[in-house]
């Protein structure tokens, strides 16, 4: 473990941002730096017998035990790839957005133990681009509306017609249909392929945000199948709790070689154990179906107890590439943990390329920071994902696919 002092240079939310939080929008929580307690961090570079990990053949060693356990205390272990899939297209429209894209609906159905489920994909592809194009999937957590194929709706959460005139594909997939978002119904989606809802839950029972992960990774195998998709240069990303579903997506499919999270918070991309703005103890009790039973047991004092924290989660990405992106008024996420994570994962992409952040490195408001395969901006406004967020992926994306 590695004490980590809660003072920190750089960017901080001034006094009437804070006093907005403590009175009127999330009180009863913490949202000053100065009390951020001191805490002990899991080394990135150490094993769990406390082994120095000094080469990148270490941490490939190592990353399947680091992995087991997020699934175990975490997220939950989730159902394994289906007996089968298969694609079936329920609309094309190459003369899309005026001519200038494709559009696709897919019908994308999972075998498992002799049960079938079904959800949808929708995606759009530029027209104007010869050969295979690289795409970002968004894992949407708010309403349809917000990804319309018709794009008689249209939302700076998707801006899909900016997505294709920078050259790239843009899809999106319903979290919902994978997995309601609320405690009564989580179970009735793809859940059923490998859970009786009228079991209690097993420990290590996966929770709604790995159903989500699972998700993907099937849109995943259809990127591997459609000849105009370049499934080499995927990037998954989602805001809020799909950011932090991204993220884990991303650590248990590495067929994505872009993982972006977007102000995903507690849970996601920040720090556990700085305990500012949300908590693990009041995620756990207003969204328990989230993650796994056993993660209940870390709120409040337990989380001295959690083996692990989020900058480990990151880590699980490497060596590909990871972008968490934070809002300065948006200090429930808490911007400066989510930093930091990115920060403290960057030892293990060092031994991978060279690269590292350093934790009193964070970017001003409306300034951004890349490296080859880390990025990470803090973006002026609240809790939302913004065309200003998917310009700067856009931006990531152009050197690293490039």
């Amino acid at each position: 473990m590695a004490m980590i002092s809660g003072s920190y240079g750089g960017w901080a939310p001034d006094e009437a941002l804070i006093e907005h939080w403590e009175t009127g929008v999330r009180p009863g929580f913490n949202y000053h730096e100065d009390r951020v307690p001191e805490y002990d961090l899991p080394e990135v570079l150490k094993t769990f017998d406390g082994e120095a990990i000094a080469s990148a053949e270490g941490w490939i060693e190592h990353r399947g035990a680091l992995l087991q356990v997020f699934r175990e205390q975490m997220f939950g272990i989730r159902a394994e790839d289906p007996e089968w899939v298969d694609f079936r297209l329920l609309e094309e429209d190459p003369e899309a957005m005026d001519g200038a894209a494709t559009l696709k609906r897919i019908l994308i159905i999972s075998s498992l133990k002799q049960r079938d489920f079904r959800f949808e994909l929708t995606l759009f592809l530029p027209n104007d681009r010869e050969g295979p194009v690289p795409l970002f999937l968004l894992m949407n957590n708010r309403g349809r509306e917000n990804t319309d194929p018709t794009r008689t709706e249209r939302s700076d959460f998707w801006p899909a017609e900016a997505v294709i005139a920078r050259g790239y594909g843009v899809a999106a997939m319903q979290n919902e249909q994978l997995a309601p978002d609320n405690e009564e119904h989580y179970r009735t989606g793809v859940m059923r392929l490998v859970d009786r809802s009228e079991k209690p839950r097993a420990a290590t029972a996966w929770g709604a945000l790995a159903a989500w992960g699972w998700g993907a990774s099937r849109a995943m195998d259809y990127f591997e199948k459609d000849p105009a998709i370049d499934a080499e240069r995927i990037a998954v990303l989602g805001h809020s709790r799909g950011g932090k579903a991204a993220l884990w997506a991303g650590a248990e499919d590495s067929r994505f070689s872009l993982v972006i999270s977007n102000n995903s918070g507690c849970g996601g991309a920040s720090i556990s154990r700085r305990k500012y703005g949300e908590t693990i103890a009041d995620m756990n009790r207003r969204f328990p179906f989230w993650f796994a039973p056993n993660f209940h047991a870390y709120g409040g004092e337990g989380i001295d107890q959690l083996p692990i924290d989020q900058h480990q989660l990151i880590a699980l990405i490497v060596p590909r590439a990871v972008y968490v992106a934070s809002a300065d008024e948006d200090l429930w996420a808490d911007p400066r943990g989510e930093f930091m994570a990115l920060a403290h994962a960057s030892p293990v992409y060092e031994l991978f390329s060279g690269e590292r952040i350093d934790p009193g490195t964070m970017p001003a408001s409306d300034e951004f920071l890349h490296s080859r395969y880390q990025g990470y901006h803090l973006r002026p406004g609240d809790h939302n994902l913004t065309r200003y967020d998917w310009d700067r992926f856009m931006d990531f994306a152009d050197q690293l696919f490039r």
